[in-house]
């Protein structure tokens, strides 16, 4: 006896969630299944305790930016919005976890939580004892469960096409003797023979759609499954009737044409949302599990997640690179269009770095890991695009609550046409074939797909050009913003500035100069240490006895008796050192013994691209602001070159962060674009925040959208990209609502059959996949 009230269990697996969800405060879930029987639990699960091993730790844990464990997991018997609901909120009422996500179309869950708090163990054994099962996420999983669920459309849709071509023969045979005569005892026996065909149909092609629609009832959610079971249903029902009574007319061939039509409508979206996802399995696609490495002068096969940063890894031509390092032998060229989708080879050689994820076209090689597989830049990008397939934008959230209860209208809608007609008066059959029609046409699928498949297409163009979106909100939002910041360095210019003149004021040994600035990584030492080695090619280093480095000023340096100092004006000015010339130009000052002895001036080289960029934000209406530290001449001056009218120089970190809480108070939407360390309080206070894939980390981090190309032709891409889908979201939304709009009134006037209802079902919904990947094959040539 519980609150007075006797309670029966069917097995002690079912009392036990029971009790746990009374204890965990989820009665509700009760509420959502009302009457309907539940399936016990299932039993003799694995033991849970490998999921805290450290080999499981190592393969599919990771520890995110704020600390917390995550893994990602298939949840094996969810069938619907309420089986969602309940391990959503089953898992969030567990102390320790922070985010339990899952995504219904794959059935993967993403889990964050605190691993001092509470194990992973611990939290498979709450997903099992609510009656589900949990096993860890991976690609080949995943391809696993989308062939499997090809293979069960396969099978069902060769019964309901095999079943129906035989009732659609006697059907022929039925509308032939309605000209020619026919009996009613012969009449009866078509009846018969269709009611045998279309209860395969009706039962195990059409099981998907009953399987549905319970799960749907059991949360209280009239989805687009019951409107399809009920419509058959009901038909079948009535034909049963008309065949035992033997007068009026039976429906069996629309019974088993609805199903097979629905059902090979959904088997199309199943193959059209597994093609748009191609590009995104193309990275992980063919990943091996062994490299070749150097261990005590021998080569041998060693598992990737054995691979530790500082072991030497060796590549042939033809191989994938699956782990970030810096070439220590051989050198040819690498094909990184997977990551770019730039299609020229790229020529690396030693000393230059090579990126997991690439691959060798005729280099043979030895590298030196600088990170494991786990950290790399392969495994970074495969976690954001599923991060970002996961994350939903407003406007789905939107279509997804319209949905929930748009299938509830057509049902009340079905109702009142029924009563509508036989009140009118008309005769039951006729009422009850036209209120079916009404719940068949009606096409909440659609409403449904309009936003997630766009959303899928978009995002795989995206990472085929190199544009990484972390979440698909992303694309949403960019579509939308009216301003555009960019910083100056690494984002408009290339970042490595070039000398274009040499200013001489007295003779000096270029070796000391050259030494000097080679020792510093500053860009414009580099600069000046690239201008020298190309003017003198048998320069040679010399050792300093002092070298000391003041950030953002210059360099101070002793070699036997000489005194050198080399940097800004500011710099040398302080040491006493006066300087006559100025530059319009970034300026390298070299002294020696507090004698000015050389001026370097350096540009930096304006990247690809940015007039495109700057033409195409003006054509959206989009204001773009440039926003520099450096000083206002140099910043005058790249702005005027590229086109942007609005710049600011002499940038804090702080000050490009107030800068855009100021527009924001102003009620615009801001993205930022940025690379470096100085950029990172503008990237956090910026709607959208871009940061090039050669930046720094955590500009990386902060970024929500991440350009591994540093190109501005890709940034010019992400914009016309989410605008683009977005574009495609609102009409495939205004398709759906037009679709429904126009053909529900049809139906409830009574001008639409329940076949054609769902042959018209089918197809909008294939509509709305077929424009959603229009912006596929669009962008296909680009």
């Amino acid at each position: 006896m519980i609150k007075e009230q006797e309670l029966n269990f069917c097995c002690n697996g079912c009392q036990g969630v029971y009790h746990l969800l009374q204890d965990k405060g989820l009665d509700s879930f009760y509420e959502k299944s009302k009457n309907s029987l539940l399936a016990p639990p299932l039993q003799n699960y694995a033991d849970s305790s490998s999921f805290d091993s450290p080999s499981f730790y190592d393969k599919f844990v990771k520890v995110n930016s704020e600390g917390f464990s995550e893994v990602s997991l298939i949840i094996k018997g969810i069938h619907c919005s309420a089986c969602v609901w309940l391990n959503e909120k089953a898992l969030g009422k567990m102390e320790g976890v922070i985010e339990a996500n899952i995504n219904f179309t794959n059935n993967k869950a993403t889990i964050v939580w605190a691993d001092d708090v509470v194990k992973l163990s611990k939290i498979i054994d709450m997903i099992r004892a609510i009656g589900y099962d949990a096993f860890a996420y991976d690609a080949m999983t995943q391809e696993e469960f989308v062939n499997k669920e090809r293979k069960a459309y396969y099978l069902k849709m060769a019964v309901a096409i095999f079943a129906s071509m035989n009732i659609m023969w006697i059907a022929v045979a039925q509308y032939a003797g309605y000209f020619s005569g026919i009996t009613q005892d012969v009449k009866t026996i078509l009846n018969i023979a269709e009611w045998i065909l279309s209860t395969p149909v009706l039962f195990y092609s059409g099981w998907v759609f009953f399987r549905g629609a319970y799960y749907g009832l059991k949360a209280k959610t009239v989805n687009m499954d019951l409107l399809v079971a009920t419509g058959a249903l009901l038909t079948y029902i009535y034909s049963i009737y008309i065949t035992i009574m033997q007068h009026g007319e039976a429906y069996f061939d629309s019974v088993s044409m609805i199903i097979t039509f629905v059902l090979i409508g959904k088997f199309l979206e199943v193959l059209s949302k597994k093609s748009a996802a191609d590009t995104l399995d193309m990275i992980t696609k063919n990943i091996p599990s062994e490299v070749r490495v150097v261990r005590d002068g021998l080569i041998i096969e060693c598992k990737i997640d054995d691979v530790q940063a500082g072991d030497v890894v060796v590549v042939s031509s033809g191989e994938k690179v699956l782990l970030d390092g810096e070439i220590l032998k051989g050198s040819g060229s690498f094909d990184e269009s997977s990551l770019t989708g730039e299609s020229n080879p790229v020529y690396k050689e030693v000393g230059m770095s090579v990126v997991s994820g690439t691959t060798s076209i005729d280099a043979d090689i030895h590298f030196m890991a600088t990170k494991d597989f786990k950290h790399s830049t392969l495994s970074n990008i495969v976690s954001l695009l599923e991060s970002a397939i996961n994350k939903k934008p407003k406007i789905q959230q939107m279509a997804n609550r319209l949905s929930e209860y748009f299938s509830s209208v057509i049902l009340l809608l079905a109702l009142v046409t029924f009563l509508g007609w036989w009140l009118w008066p008309n005769s039951f059959e006729t009422s009850f074939m036209v209120a079916v029609s009404v719940i068949i046409i009606a096409c909440p699928c659609a409403l449904a797909l309009a936003t997630p498949v766009a959303t899928l297409v978009g995002l795989s163009i995206s990472a085929s050009r190199g544009i990484l979106f972390k979440e698909a909100a992303g694309l949403e939002t960019m579509a939308t913003i009216d301003t555009l910041i960019l910083d100056k360095t690494g984002t408009i210019t290339v970042g490595k500035p070039e000398v274009i003149k040499e200013h001489i004021y007295r003779e000096f040994d270029k070796n000391l100069l050259y030494s000097m600035v080679k020792s510093s990584k500053h860009p414009i030492s580099r600069g000046v240490a690239e201008y020298i080695k190309e003017q003198n090619q048998d320069i040679k280093e010399v050792v300093f006895d002092e070298y000391i480095q003041i950030p953002a000023k210059g360099i101070e340096a002793k070699h036997n008796n000489t005194s050198t100092l080399g940097g800004n004006l500011k710099f040398i000015n302080e040491h006493g050192v006066d300087a006559d010339i100025l530059v319009d130009e970034t300026a390298f000052y070299f002294v020696i013994n507090n004698e000015l002895a050389a001026v370097y001036e350096l540009k930096d080289k304006i990247k690809d691209g940015i007039e495109e960029l700057i033409s195409n934000m003006h054509q959206k209406r989009i204001e773009v602001v440039l926003l520099s530290g450096d000083h206002g001449n140099i910043t005058k001056s790249i702005a005027n070159e590229v086109g942007i009218k609005s710049f600011f120089y002499e940038q804090t970190p702080q000050d490009k962060a107030e800068y855009i809480k100021s527009i924001h108070e102003n009620g615009k939407k801001v993205v930022m674009v940025g690379d470096g360390v100085n950029d990172i309080l503008a990237l956090a206070s910026a709607d959208i925040a871009i940061a090039m894939g050669s930046g720094s980390d955590i500009a990386v981090e902060v970024g929500d959208v991440v350009l591994l190309d540093d190109s501005l032709r890709s940034l010019n891409d992400a914009f016309k990209i989410s605008q683009t889908t977005f574009s495609l979201i609102k009409q495939n939304l205004l398709i759906s609502l037009v679709y429904n709009a126009v053909t529900i009134p049809l139906a409830m006037a009574g001008y639409i059959i329940p076949l054609f209802a769902a042959i018209s079902m089918s197809l909008s919904s294939l509509l709305v996949v077929g424009n959603s990947m229009r912006i596929r094959y669009k962008w296909r040539n680009r």
